[in-house]
C-alpha cells in the first residue's frame, strides 16, 4: 500500500475499525474511506456497488459485522447469520467489480470447533461441531472465508482472511446484554466498586479460558498483513487451503484469573461469585499464531496494561461525572 492509496475501512467505528482506522492515520495514510452506518448499509447491496463503482478503493478492510457476546448470540442467532453473511456478500464482490488489490477480511476465533486440539491451527478448521450458541455467527464468517478463497480461486483475486482471537480495548461494547466477557467483567466491577457492593457476580464456573488481544495490537497486525511485499503475500493465498492466518498473543487465561485481573485494576475488593446456572462457552480458545510470528509480527500490549487502558478510556459510558 502507498500513502495515497484508496484504502476503505468497513467498519471504522467499531472496536477494530477504530484502531485499523488509527493506525492508518498514524502511519501516515491519507486517502482513508469511511462511512457511517446511516451514509452507508452494507447489507444494501445496490448501495454498496454505487459506493465502490464512485470511490474505487485499491485496498479493502472489512471489519464490519454485527458482533456480540454469548447472551446476543444466543438470542438473535437469525439476526446475526443474516445481517453478516450480507454485510460479506456486498463488499466481498463489490470488491472484484471494482478492482480492488487486496482484501482483508476479519473473522473470529469462533470459527473453530468447539472442541478443538490447542492451541488451534488453521488447518483445525472444519473439522468438529461448533460451539452452539454461537453457531449462527460462526457459520457466517466462515462463509466469508470460504468466499475469499473462491474468489481467489476463480477470479485471480487476492483476498485474505485474518482470525483474530478475543479483543478489547476502547471503544468496546460495554452493554451487558451484548458485551463479550472482558467488557462486561470491566463494567461489572467499576459499577460493584462506586455502589459499595460486596461481591461481583461472573457467568459460568469461571474455568473457560480465553486469549485476549488489544484491539490496537490487531491494527498493527492487519496493517503488517496489508504492507507485506507481493512474495510473501502471495504464500499466504496459496490455493490448496483457505487464506487463513490467526492473529492472538499465544497466552489464555481463565476466566477467574481474568475476574481477579478486572477487580485489581479496577479497584474492587469484593468476593467473586460464580453463576453456574449461566453458560460457559467454548473451553478454550487458544490460537496457534506460529504461521504470523514467522513473518516476523507479534502483540506488543501486556493484557493488564491493556485492561487499564480499556477501563480508563471508557468509564465514563457508565460511571457518573
Amino acid at each position: 500500500m502507498q500513502k495515497s492509496s484508496r484504502i476503505y475501512i468497513a467498519g471504522h467505528r467499531g472496536l477494530v475499525g477504530s484502531a485499523i482506522h488509527r493506525a492508518l492515520q498514524q502511519q501516515g495514510y491519507t486517502n482513508l474511506l469511511v462511512r457511517t452506518h446511516a451514509e452507508l448499509d452494507l447489507t444494501d447491496r445496490n448501495a454498496v456497488y454505487e459506493f465502490f463503482s464512485i470511490h474505487k478503493p485499491e485496498f479493502v478492510i472489512l471489519a464490519a459485522a454485527k458482533v456480540g457476546g454469548i447472551l446476543a448470540n444466543d438470542k438473535y442467532p437469525a439476526d446475526f447469520i443474516r445481517e453478516n453473511l450480507l454485510i460479506q456478500t456486498s463488499v466481498i464482490d463489490a470488491s472484484l467489480q471494482a478492482g480492488v488489490q487486496r482484501l482483508l477480511f476479519l473473522g473470529s476465533s469462533c470459527i473453530y470447533p468447539k472442541l478443538c486440539p490447542q492451541p488451534i491451527k488453521e488447518e483445525y478448521l472444519l473439522t468438529g461441531p461448533l460451539e452452539p450458541t454461537n453457531r449462527a455467527y460462526a457459520l457466517a464468517k466462515i462463509a466469508g472465508i470460504e468466499m475469499c478463497w473462491s474468489y481467489n480461486r476463480q477470479h485471480g483475486t487476492r483476498y485474505l482472511a485474518a482470525m483474530p482471537t478475543n479483543l478489547y480495548g476502547p471503544g468496546d461494547n460495554f452493554d451487558l446484554e451484548k458485551s463479550h466477557v472482558l467488557p462486561a467483567l470491566i463494567r461489572k466491577a467499576s459499577e460493584a466498586k462506586i455502589s459499595g457492593r460486596s461481591e461481583l457476580v461472573v457467568w459460568g464456573t469461571g474455568t473457560p479460558r480465553r486469549e485476549l488481544l488489544y484491539s490496537d495490537d490487531l491494527a498493527e497486525a492487519c496493517l503488517y498483513l496489508l504492507q507485506m511485499d507481493d512474495e510473501h503475500y502471495s504464500k499466504l493465498l496459496d490455493g490448496n487451503a483457505p487464506p487463513l492466518i490467526n492473529i492472538g498473543t499465544g497466552v489464555d487465561h481463565s476466566i477467574r484469573e481474568l475476574a481477579e485481573l478486572v477487580c485489581s485494576v479496577v479497584g474492587f475488593t469484593g468476593k467473586l461469585v460464580f453463576d453456574t446456572m449461566r453458560p460457559d462457552g467454548t473451553p478454550q480458545k487458544l490460537l496457534d499464531i506460529s504461521r504470523i510470528r514467522s513473518l516476523g509480527w507479534q502483540p506488543r500490549t501486556v493484557l493488564e496494561d491493556g485492561i487499564r487502558q480499556t477501563y480508563l478510556a471508557s468509564r465514563g459510558q457508565w460511571e457518573p461525572q
